[in-house]
């Protein structure tokens, strides 16, 4: 058989991508960017300042050698091009006619730039947390969602992807589409404090949990948490510190979740209110995060491992403009109702130690010391 030789290119470098330095979106709307601040934040949805700080730590891995060839792309375009992939999810071909750089090219800055920003600013924007950091968290659910000994709001969201070539239906939800599951756990500040990226959407959120480094840490008691101390104005046994999830995940001491809905009396219900409040928090985060970098809007087009960088990457900048930009919009969401998913228990039915928590939060909040002037008003304007 004879071999067939290789295809000659057309061109070293196309004539129309040869015009990027005269002709590219960042050589000729860049500095005028940055004489707008209300452009810049509504280009790559972050200040001026913030891009700033944004692309100190960034610039010596986002820098390389000019050669005899080309010039190198500069590190304020890979990042300007990043940015505005995140912000509005357009397909690597369109911004190729908007920056005038090969697809190729594109694609590799993008995953290159997003992996940068998940090493170089991880510890710096969602560091592990100390026991003092779990006390200033517990003490922001209790100021904010009246919720005592709360460390965080537990959940998972599903990333729509392209099919994996060969991948069966290993990524097909519930929902019925391809994903990746990004599991959370956020603050009341809608800063996320610890994720898991990369499950199968075919997964339940409750075995993610179970599997994560996350959960295998909580189980052996090796997240630093507080010791337990009593409820405000308490004088009960102490409470221990616990994650506060919805009915997709198991019951534990350390995980509160909601009463069956069947045989809800007053002081059952009291409770779901008070942790449906405090779960809200995660399912506003997973919304600021999609509406602020809207590649989520639609399918991530590129492999699971890719589609993992990018959301490890937005993670970090979601925490990182809520450090260091104030939010513009208003951050009200509709009181969220209860799930109405399975409840899929890999661990089966729940020990007594969770039981026995569970039932020490649901009589503090019904005592004097813990009830709400508004509760009863709300889960008896509820009852079904």
């Amino acid at each position: 058989m004879l071999s067939e030789e290789p295809r000659r290119r057309r061109w070293w470098v196309h004539p129309i991508v040869s015009q990027r330095l005269q002709k590219g979106q960042f050589h000729t709307l860049y500095f005028d960017l940055r004489h707008n601040p209300e452009k810049f934040q509504g280009y790559c949805r972050m200040s001026v300042a913030t891009f700033d700080i944004l692309l100190a730590p960034l610039r010596s891995g986002l820098t390389f050698q000019d050669t005899t060839m080309r010039r190198s792309i500069s590190p304020e375009e890979r990042l300007l091009l990043t940015l505005r992939f995140l912000a509005t999810g357009n397909s690597f071909a369109s911004l190729h006619y908007e920056y005038l750089l090969g697809i190729s090219t594109i694609s590799g800055i993008v995953c290159h730039t997003c992996q940068l920003i998940w090493q170089r600013l991880r510890e710096a924007v969602m560091p592990t947390p100390t026991a003092d950091d779990w006390l200033r968290i517990a003490d922001g659910f209790y100021q904010s969602s009246q919720f005592p000994n709360c460390i965080g709001a537990l959940d998972g969201k599903h990333i729509r992807v392209k099919k994996p070539p060969h991948s069966g239906s290993q990524y097909f939800n519930f929902k019925q589409y391809f994903s990746i599951v990004l599991l959370a756990l956020v603050d009341s500040n809608y800063r996320f404090i610890i994720v898991d990226i990369g499950a199968y959407g075919s997964t339940a959120d409750a075995r993610i949990f179970c599997s994560s480094r996350m959960g295998e840490r909580l189980r052996a008691n090796q997240l630093a948490l507080p010791e337990p101390r009593r409820l405000p104005g308490s004088s009960a046994s102490a409470a221990p510190f616990v994650i506060v999830a919805d009915e997709g995940f198991a019951l534990s001491p350390h995980v509160m979740r909601a009463f069956p809905r069947r045989d809800l009396d007053d002081r059952k219900r009291i409770f779901n209110y008070r942790l449906s409040r405090a779960c809200r928090y995660v399912e506003c985060a997973f919304g600021i995060l999609s509406n602020k970098w809207r590649v989520f809007m639609s399918s991530l087009q590129m492999s699971p491992q890719n589609a993992t960088l990018v959301i490890q990457a937005c993670v970090i900048l979601h925490n990182f403009t809520r450090i260091h930009d104030v939010p513009s919009e208003p951050e009200v969401a509709p009181f969220p109702t209860t799930s109405v998913g399975l409840d899929h228990n890999p661990q089966g039915r729940p020990g007594s130690a969770g039981l026995a928590v569970r039932e020490l939060f649901a009589d503090y909040f019904i005592s004097p010391e813990g009830a709400l002037s508004w509760q009863l008003n709300s889960i008896r304007g509820t009852r079904r």
